[in-house]
């Protein structure tokens, strides 16, 4: 199948990147390498870190960047090692960083990667697929109480309890195996009347297992914090996000940069000495626009936030 990803808000990270052609830029998570290609174009003597965890990503994105490979340095890799990898590649400071935080459309319509609720599949999910931990291990093996927790912290299910009791019970007459069998128990636990409205009832769910085999929140956390180091000053950070933990950790994180200070409110002046790393450039985020959305449906709920060193 071939790695078929449309770029979300291509021209608005591009223009935010503020990309000089002899810079050094990181695209933490290529994909198929629409957004490397357009970073790529701008360069002349510059350079782009690629990087990615999915080998099949890598194969797809050498084609698509066939033009510029002198520019770059593929790494597979996920983007919170982004310290250790620029150290190994020599580098220590670079002049911009872009992450595409989402699940890319080649993953979620290639079945049986596992991650649509729409195809049956083994139950998967790895964006890394040389990793050993999938989506099998969590709904087999975690407790109701894991189970639970994770489906309503990361997926904002109001019937995570039931899914959870539910998920327990099949799996006690044998393994869930399936991406339908977790759909079928999904549709199981939750009321006829409250799957009428709004989206598949499987969908939050599997947000959350994705999330939680790919350790997708802690990873965005600590990636954002080593981005932020490495950066030149007026170097930028641009991260998209699809929805609204994702969104929320990006917001907070860039905030602290640009206002430290950990003193209580009531102080009437700043004691802790904290200084601005970085000033927010977007106080609130860049959506898609309306030709954009009606080019990409999927592109509906992306966020773009940008910060700036300083």
């Amino acid at each position: 199948m071939e790695f078929h990803h449309i770029s979300v808000l291509l021209k608005e990270c591009i223009e935010n990147l503020n990309i000089k052609p002899d810079g050094i830029y990181v695209d933490g998570t290529m994909g198929g390498g629409g957004h490397s290609l357009a970073i790529c174009q701008k360069l002349t003597t510059g350079k782009l870190i690629a990087i990615d965890q999915d080998l099949q990503a890598h194969e797809a994105a050498k084609q698509t960047l066939k033009q510029h490979l002198q520019k770059i340095t593929f790494v597979h890799d996920n983007f919170v090692n982004i310290k250790s990898i620029l150290q190994q590649l020599g580098i220590d400071k670079v002049d911009g960083i872009l992450l595409d935080i989402g699940v890319s459309s080649y993953q979620l319509d290639e079945s049986e990667r596992g991650f649509s609720y729409q195809n049956n599949a083994a139950l998967d999910m790895r964006m890394d697929n040389t990793s050993d931990f999938s989506a099998y291990d969590v709904i087999n093996t975690y407790s109701e109480e894991q189970l639970y927790q994770l489906i309503w912290k990361y997926g904002e299910e109001r019937w995570a309890k039931r899914i959870a009791k539910f998920i327990v019970e099949q799996r006690k007459q044998k393994p869930i195996q399936t991406t339908f069998e977790l759909v079928e128990c999904i549709k199981k636990a939750i009321p006829k009347g409250a799957r009428k409205d709004g989206p598949h009832p499987a969908k939050r769910t599997f947000q959350a297992i994705r999330i939680e085999v790919n350790k997708e929140l802690e990873v965005l956390e600590k990636a954002i914090m080593s981005s932020v180091e490495l950066l030149n000053v007026q170097g930028r950070l641009c991260i998209i996000t699809f929805h609204s933990l994702e969104d929320r950790i990006v917001k907070n994180a860039f905030r602290l940069q640009q206002n430290p200070c950990t003193c209580p409110k009531e102080f009437p002046i700043c004691i802790c000495n904290k200084k601005p790393i970085a000033k927010v450039i977007t106080t609130k985020p860049i959506l898609p626009s309306e030709e954009e959305l009606e080019q990409n449906y999927r592109s509906r709920s992306a966020k773009l936030r940008v910060l700036e060193k300083i």
